[in-house]
């Protein structure tokens, strides 16, 4: 328990303090933003800040923060440093900085920003692999809470089954990505936001009341729970489980939905700094949860994600509260679908040059997709493994991304004469951290097909492909710097009618 509340303490604490430092290196100020200057009433147009932090806390935080700190309790105690630190210096940093690109560029996607600082060649391959692992975003959240709602009792009883769900959900997914922002996730996510609040809100007091009674049932002292721990090493395989708590490449594919919808600069560290740091309160939370549950009943860490948490949900709050809390990790899940959906069809749009302000603009980008979802959604639930296997690329694809956008991040803060430090090294760790897994994983080590290699050469082949990488990056930034200061930086008066051209 002393860690879960050091842990707490240094989320609040570097919120306020590395937050500030971050938000000095940015320097957001009182410019027009793309909310005001490119307004069409479908993807940009103003919306209060409160409800761009919701929207943007329901964007980012799926079920990762929660079945993955469950998950992630396997490794033992040191979640509760790691979360907190990796969230503080890593996730906050990754979402902040590369919001502030996008704000910076027009509202530009994420693909978009990786080829005016990586180029033409990395933005293909960038497209591609964030076009697979959208879907497998949007393909696991909806199977996620459509298995969620259909193991709820009183929802059984009314005959509703998994696959009603899965077309209840599929048809609010599509309709959330073909309205404007304003009709569906502007009006609604702000209650659901409230409503992952009060849940989140109900486990931790439960937390504290069962601490109260009974403090041993946090001190890990179980020797049954301690043979339950994962074999697998915390360098890389934690940092892949619990991503979205510590790191997760995928909210910086939201950042541009939320950038385009704000009025001011000035609000960027509470939007996005900030509802990533409440996303490690969130899973710190519940990997405190799992850690009483598993310390008084260690048998049940055999359970999978989805059933542990209805088991933890149960066990703390009862049937009925439990239900509700489930609900709110069914709205997380179902509110990072929708929009993982949008943001596909924004990026592909931008990419290709396809007009969104049409209806049939998002038509013409959408259907392909719903078919390509529908199919992996009907192979992923031909058995358990289909499932796990589309799970497991989805997990590591995710850091892949991160890798990518705090790479260009780095280029980005170097080209303007930024502490680029602040992106390089957690870019630096991470791309460690995916290309250790790429390297040892495999079937047998309860991974995704890799490279099967023993785990110290991997971590040496890693740690070097790593550093000569992060070098070419450094040197595409110096090539960048040398054509001058880019646009975005100049005085108002002195901006170029036409974007300058820059080697792709």
């Amino acid at each position: 328990m002393a860690l879960f509340v050091v842990g707490l303490f240094l989320l609040f604490v570097g919120y306020y303090f590395y937050g500030s430092f971050v938000e000095r290196v940015l320097a957001p100020d009182k410019r027009t933003t793309p909310a005001v200057s490119k307004r069409d009433g479908v993807d940009f147009l103003v919306l209060p800040t409160w409800k761009n932090m919701l929207i943007q806390l329901l964007n980012i935080a799926g079920v990762g923060p929660v079945v993955g700190a469950i998950l992630g309790v396997k490794f033992g105690p040191i979640v509760f440093i790691l979360i907190p630190i990796g969230n503080i210096i890593g996730g906050s940093v990754h979402d902040f900085v590369s919001a502030m690109m996008s704000m910076r560029s027009g509202g530009e996607s994420l693909p978009l920003l990786i080829r005016d600082q990586l180029g033409t060649a990395v933005f293909r391959f960038f497209l591609a692999m964030m076009s697979l692992v959208l879907i497998l975003v949007v393909a696991v959240f909806i199977n996620t809470p459509a298995s969620l709602l259909a193991g709820i009792p009183a929802l059984a009883s009314m005959g509703l089954g998994f696959w009603t769900f899965v077309i209840l959900i599929f048809a609010y997914y599509i309709l959330a990505t073909l309205l404007p922002v304003d009709k569906i996730i502007g009006r609604i996510y702000p209650v659901f936001g409230i409503l992952l609040l009060i849940g989140t809100a109900m486990i931790f007091f439960e937390i504290l009341l069962f601490h109260n009674e009974d403090p041993t049932r946090f001190m890990v002292a179980n020797d049954a729970f301690r043979a339950g721990l994962t074999k697998q090493p915390v360098i890389p395989c934690l940092f892949v489980t619990i991503a979205c708590g510590i790191l997760s490449g995928f909210h910086a594919t939201q950042s541009p939905i939320v950038v385009r919808t704000m009025d001011s600069e000035l609000n960027a560290r509470p939007v996005f700094y900030g509802m990533m740091v409440v996303e490690g309160v969130i899973a710190m939370t519940w990997a405190a949860a799992a850690m009483a549950y598993y310390t008084e009943f260690p048998e049940q860490m055999t359970l999978g994600g989805n059933a542990a948490l209805q088991t933890i949900t149960g066990y703390f709050l009862g049937g009925g509260l439990g239900v509700v809390t489930i609900l709110a990790v069914v709205i997380l899940a179902i509110t990072t679908g929708d929009t993982a959906l949008r943001s596909l069809r924004l990026s592909l749009a931008e990419s290709f040059k396809i007009s969104q302000k049409p209806l049939a603009g998002r038509l013409a980008l959408t259907l392909p997709l719903i078919l390509v979802i529908a199919a992996l959604l009907f192979w992923s639930n031909k058995s358990k493994d289909s499932f796990q296997i589309l799970w497991q690329y989805f997990a590591w694809g995710n850091q892949c991304l991160a890798a990518f956008t705090l790479t260009a991040a780095t280029v980005w803060l170097f080209v303007r004469k930024k502490n680029f430090l602040i992106t390089l090294l957690p870019a630096a760790f991470i791309m460690f951290i995916v290309l250790t897994f790429i390297l040892w994983t495999g079937p047998e080590k309860g991974g995704p097909i890799g490279g099967r290699l023993d785990l110290k050469l991997s971590y040496a082949i890693a740690a070097v492909t790593a550093a000569v990488l992060l070098c070419f990056a450094l040197l595409r930034a110096r090539r960048l710097r040398a054509l001058g200061p880019p646009s975005d930086e100049l005085p108002k008066e002195n901006l170029p009618q036409e974007e300058s051209s820059r080697p792709q």
